[in-house]
């Protein structure tokens, strides 16, 4: 347990020793002292010394449990549905900006911060907790630390001090959070506590890891995968990588029947505006890879909208919106905590509509019933099986299963697999559990797809286990990540790949962010209005690796939203603090959500570059940027970018063709950009006629040239026969000369047929084709005769001279009798050289 979370509430107050122990008597040996842990080198001081100054820690406690930890913070207000609640809403608003919305107090980059007056208890609790820090309690050092730092207990925050406190703990006795926190100081420069430097940083981050830092293992990992202050090394992050996956499986394996429920609550808070640039403009809300709703989805309709909507179907007797109120409370959502009891009254009016108490069938299938009931029948035998909300029962889960399963359910064939495979309440059986994990991942249940892999993985077979685990990694299953990680980490089945092995990792230990980010409370403090807190919660998660915290610190930090911007042309807008302004932290987090594939943050990247925020102005960079967010047409705004860059000659070769090829992919690629685009390409047609009349010396807009194919002879063959004649449809009356006085075809031409003359060419091409095939194999049977008749001649003439006694001109022995006007050989056409072969070669034949 984090003590900085129980600091935070005034209800719970516990010496960290004292916790240690009470943790240690609770059998939690792996999470005991994880934020004060004696390392290698740490020396604990000797109980004689420390009873003192522990009573003094006690006694400071003691004076902070009444003090709230408030901050100064702009409130936020939920806004109400209709127009009352509407109206409410704003008007709320109004009255904090107006009255009750004062500048910032405190610069925590000033040299000379103005100081805040303590309240009489907290003056007196931080007296004594420094007393016993100068004897070098650690759990009075730590208090101040912590206090410095997050500002509990209403404390004012001074990061300077924290780090001094954080520094002075960790060289005091070797303690792997005090480490990591001054690894993060070292990471970040927050408020200009310390100067940046990521090598002293990753030091830190080595030593807390080495001590068993969760954190500090993750961060350690991401640095080794990314190449943040070292030179990458692949097997120094899958390392540190799978140690947090481990730790990771094991708290996901952990708790009930089937594995702890794991809660996402990392997120991007520009999505929730549309984007980086706005609704329209930025690549998750427009173009082709928008993260759009179908229209029949609520991801853009208020939540309370959908819970009423759905309880006003349910109340008309809809099963499935009443399956769907029992599934959202299951479940639960960023919004809406889970609420097992409310979950399980909806499931129980399904399934009480279909079944009767004994388990008949009451209610006909005709409106898919009976299929509705199978899966409240699930949840309602999954809540009996873990034990959510209620007393855990076997019997029962059991029950509920047999009746999903009897109409097909994929949840309770898994719930029925998991029950006979560690024998729940039933015999262990795993032919029967892997018979029935079988028939739910036929229906694609990722879950039985999981439990089918390890059987399968158990029994040798590791190709069709990997199989298994590959359908099941479609769907986000954190042990089919796990195991593929495993494979591929040690070359089971399959050569070695440390980069794939990393990757899943990775997976895996950011799928459970319960034991280790802190988006849970950055998300608190963000919704309470609390920036600055929640600035620093998600700059902890980002350090970590999350995409989503870099590009959520960053856009935290950016000051860059619009060209002209109306902030301060509004007399009451409160003025960003100085930890908010920090133009160069809000580039280097750009810069690494933009190499996790983050495209909106890539031109972020590019805009710092081009307007010089945080760093020296360079265009080139910028177009790089640029181009590599426009890659495959996914960011019109970087392809606009381009053309606006080629058009101006800014970072690349001023160009006005290729600035137009931009702006129009730009258009292809968002239809909502039409008139930005368009106003663009009228201003880029008159600078370039403008550059063509006066001979310019920068390419102007040009007709595109039409692609000219290489077709085959059988391509060529194809389209001929295909060609709808382009010669005789693509010319006009006009434009064919006759040389004639008067039109040879008429208007009203009265010929028969008419038009059907050019419908009949098509026919009369193929008959030509036809005909001239025709001629070109009786000419070959000609030459082919002919040939055979001199071959028959020469044959003939040999029989001659070998046979003795025949006169020259009798027929030989065995020659047929010879026909008037026939030839010797037996044809009818003349040989060359006699008087008649001119006759019948120029067809005098019969004349």
């Amino acid at each position: 347990m984090i003590l900085r979370q129980l600091l935070s509430h005034a209800s719970v107050f516990t010496p960290l020793s004292l916790m240690i122990a009470q943790q240690e008597q609770a059998g939690d040996v792996e999470n005991a002292g994880t934020d004060v842990k004696w390392l290698v080198g740490g020396k604990r001081p000797s109980k004689s010394r420390e009873e003192p100054q522990a009573l003094e820690v006690q006694e400071a406690l003691s004076l902070l449990r009444p003090l709230d930890a408030q901050r100064t913070r702009l409130a936020r207000y939920d806004k109400g549905s209709g127009f009352i609640g509407a109206t409410m809403h704003y008007a709320k608003e109004a009255f904090v900006l107006l009255f009750m919305n004062g500048p910032p107090q405190d610069d925590h980059v000033n040299p000379h911060p103005k100081e805040r007056k303590l309240s009489r208890p907290l003056a007196k609790a931080v007296q004594l907790l420094e007393g016993a820090a100068r004897v070098n309690n650690s759990d009075a050092i730590y208090l101040l630390a912590e206090m410095n730092f997050y500002g509990n207990y209403t404390h004012p925050r001074n990061y300077k001090e924290a780090f001094r406190r954080y520094q002075e703990l960790s060289s005091l006795t070797g303690n792997n959070t005090a480490q990591h926190m001054v690894g993060f100081f070292y990471a970040t420069g927050i408020a200009g506590a310390v100067e940046r430097d990521q090598a002293k940083a990753l030091t830190y981050h080595t030593f807390a890891a080495k001590g068993g830092n969760t954190r500090s293992e993750m961060i350690t990992a991401f640095r080794h995968h990314t190449g943040v202050g070292t030179p990458r090394n692949c097997n120094e992050a899958v390392s540190y990588y799978k140690k947090v996956a481990d730790k990771a499986i094991v708290y996901s394996r952990s708790g009930p029947p089937g594995g702890m429920a794991l809660q996402r609550d990392s997120y991007k808070l520009a999505d929730e505006e549309g984007g980086v640039y706005g609704e329209g403009a930025s690549v998750v809300s427009s173009g082709a890879y928008a993260n759009r709703a179908g229209p029949n989805s609520d991801a853009h309709a208020d939540f309370d909208d959908v819970l009423e909507y759905l309880d006003l179907m349910s109340r008309k007797g809809d099963l499935k919106a009443t399956f769907s109120l029992g599934r959202l409370h299951y479940e639960g959502s960023r919004t809406m905590k889970r609420n097992l009891r409310t979950a399980r009254a909806y499931f129980m009016i399904v399934s009480r509509t279909y079944w009767a108490k004994d388990g008949t069938i009451i209610s006909d299938d005709t409106n898919g019933n009976g299929k509705i009931a199978a899966k409240a029948a699930g949840y309602l035998g999954r809540i009996f099986l873990r034990g959510e909300g209620m007393e855990q029962n076997f019997e029962k889960a059991l029950t509920w299963f047999r009746r999903g399963v009897a109409n097909g359910d994929s949840l309770c064939q898994y719930e029925l697999g998991l029950m006979y495979l560690h024998g729940y309440g039933v015999r262990k059986d795993a032919v029967t559990a892997a018979d029935y994990f079988k028939e739910a991942s036929n229906q694609d249940f990722a879950s039985a797809q999981v439990y089918l892999g390890q059987l399968y993985l158990d029994q040798g077979d590791v190709q069709t286990a990997i199989r298994y685990f590959e359908l099941a990694a479609r769907h986000g299953h954190i042990e089919a990540f796990y195991h593929l990680a495993e494979i591929s980490n040690n070359g089971v089945g399959r050569e070695r790949s440390c980069g794939v092995a990393t990757a899943y990792y990775k997976i895996v230990a950011e799928k459970v962010e319960t034991i280790h980010s802190s988006f849970q409370e950055a998300n608190k403090a963000y919704e309470a209005g609390d920036i600055e807190t929640a600035l620093v919660e998600y700059m902890m998660a980002a350090e970590q690796g999350y995409e989503s915290a870099q590009a959520n610190v960053a856009y935290l930090l950016d000051e860059h939203r619009s060209i002209l911007p109306l902030d301060r042309l509004v007399p009451w807008k409160k003025r960003r603090s100085s930890l908010l302004r920090n133009a160069i932290l809000a580039l280097v987090y750009w810069t690494r959500s933009a190499k996790q594939s983050n495209i909106d943050s890539m031109v972020k990247m590019g805009d710092y570059y081009f307007g010089g925020y945080g760093i020296d102005a360079d265009m080139e960079k910028a177009a790089t940027c640029y181009q590599a967010a426009a890659e495959f047409q996914q960011s019109a705004q970087a392809l606009w970018n381009l053309g606006w860059m080629h058009e101006n000659g800014l970072g690349v070769e001023q160009d006005f063709h290729l600035a137009k090829r931009f702006y129009d992919q730009a258009l292809e690629t968002n239809q909502e950009s039409y008139l930005p685009v368009k106003m663009s390409l009228l201003k880029l047609r008159m600078r370039s006629f403008w550059n063509t009349i006066t001979n310019g010396n920068v390419n102007s807009i040009q007709s595109e040239p039409e692609p000219k194919k290489e077709w085959s002879f059988q391509e060529w063959i194809s389209n001929f026969l295909e060609d709808d004649h382009p010669y005789y449809h693509s010319a006009d009356a006009d434009d064919i000369d006759t040389g004639l006085p008067f039109d040879p075809i008429p208007a009203n031409d009265p010929m028969p047929g008419g038009d059907d003359y050019y419908d009949e060419i098509d026919d009369g091409i193929l008959d030509t084709l036809i005909i001239f095939g025709l001629a070109t194999a009786l000419v070959f049977l000609i030459y082919y005769r002919q040939q055979r008749q001199v071959n028959l001649r020469r044959e003939v003439v040999v029989q001659q001279q070998v046979v003795p006694g025949v006169a020259a001109g009798a027929p030989a022995p065995g020659d047929e009798p010879h026909v008037p006007g026939q030839q010797a050989d037996g044809g009818f056409f003349p040989l060359a050289g006699d008087p008649n072969f001119n006759q019948w070669v120029a067809g005098g034949v019969g004349h």
